[in-house]
């Protein structure tokens, strides 16, 4: 396979820190010779474990963003053991136009893997990832949201793998992220996901979602702020946290194990919600109503819950289209589960 047309303007083996760029050569109408700069941090001490740190993976997702720029202004290679590798604004034109997709070729970068070196801007980004990056990493978090159409609980996610030692790690990881809300999540489509590209590689994985909307709020920004260490703690590149923050924090588990948790509207209109994020639902419950806006004194048509749970994700602005998510149901697993922040156990 031909190499990639990205070029790192850092030295991943160099100890330090050193901010720079991925660059990637894009001729357009505005910039004959133009490039899309992607921002990027390494930090290094001696050797270590790696931490591939990851937001913007959609370009309307803040918290990843916000949270990994502060920490690539203000995590010194004094306090490192290994490496980290930042990269807060992964998907950078899309992040730049605030839009779920890139405006260049509409690409969606987290449905892109494992891109290819030739193909659009989006799969050049992708393939950059899959065959530089990650071969770099030990851990990596990928920092999500729910964009500017969905909203969630704030929780850290896993997936099943088939690899049970691999799981037992991911999860370790998740858990210490501390999150409020920890997932095993199930995916509807994991094609072309980041997320299976890191998993596949036999990598420790977790993912986010922190919020939506398309903004960040003060609370998700905490957070992320404070997961984002727990993480690097669990890989063994920061130091654990003290016992006294680990004791006053603790997630809970949630589990998405089918395709029951999904409530898809089947019509377009005025979206009512019955529950708010987080409240508890049981089967057969009313938990969303739909309004034709074309009439006045039509029924709405109602959408019940297929199980018993907790409401982690709905669908965010007023209105609704056929087709779309309007709900997520999760199984309450385990609640005050304590967050570990020592480094995991290889």
């Amino acid at each position: 396979m031909r190499a990639s047309p990205i070029h790192a303007t850092v030295d991943f083996e160099a100890d330090g820190e050193q901010h720079g760029f991925l660059k990637l050569p894009h001729s357009h109408d505005a910039s004959a010779w133009g490039a899309v700069m992607i921002p990027i941090t390494v930090i290094r001490r001696g050797d270590g474990p790696t931490a591939l740190l990851t937001g913007g993976n959609h370009g309307d997702e803040y918290e990843g963003p916000i949270v990994l720029s502060k920490l690539a202004s203000t995590l010194k290679a004094s306090e490192v053991t290994g490496r980290v590798i930042i990269v807060p604004f992964m998907n950078y034109p899309a992040f730049r136009a605030g839009s779920r997709t890139s405006p260049i070729d509409r690409g969606n970068l987290n449905r892109s893997f494992p891109g290819k070196p030739d193909g659009t801007v989006t799969e050049k980004i992708a393939d950059y990832f899959q065959r530089y990056l990650l071969p770099l990493a030990d851990y990596v978090l990928d920092l999500h949201a729910g964009g500017r159409t969905l909203d969630f609980v704030p929780f850290a996610a896993v997936h099943v793998l088939d690899d049970a030692k691999q799981q037992a790690r991911c999860e370790a990881a998740m858990c210490a992220f501390g999150a409020p809300y920890s997932m095993r999540m199930l995916e509807l489509d994991s094609v072309g996901l980041f997320d299976t590209a890191v998993e596949e590689a036999g990598k420790v994985f977790v993912s986010t979602e922190l919020g939506g909307g398309g903004t960040a709020t003060v609370a998700s920004v905490a957070v992320a702020e404070s997961g984002v260490r727990g993480f690097l703690a669990n890989a063994g590149v920061l130091p654990a946290a003290s016992a006294d923050d680990a004791s006053a924090r603790t997630t809970t588990l949630l589990d998405m194990p089918d395709g029951t948790c999904y409530t898809t509207s089947e019509h377009d209109g005025l979206l009512e919600l019955c529950k708010d994020l987080g409240d508890n639902v049981e089967a057969g419950e009313v938990i969303a109503r739909v309004h034709d806006a074309t009439r006045t004194g039509a029924k709405p048509f109602e959408y019940r819950a297929k199980r018993s749970g907790l409401l982690a994700a709905r669908h965010f602005p007023g209105l609704v289209h056929i087709g779309d998510t309007v709900a997520v149901v999760a199984d309450i697993v385990e609640r005050g589960i304590p967050v570990s922040t020592g480094a995991a156990k290889t």
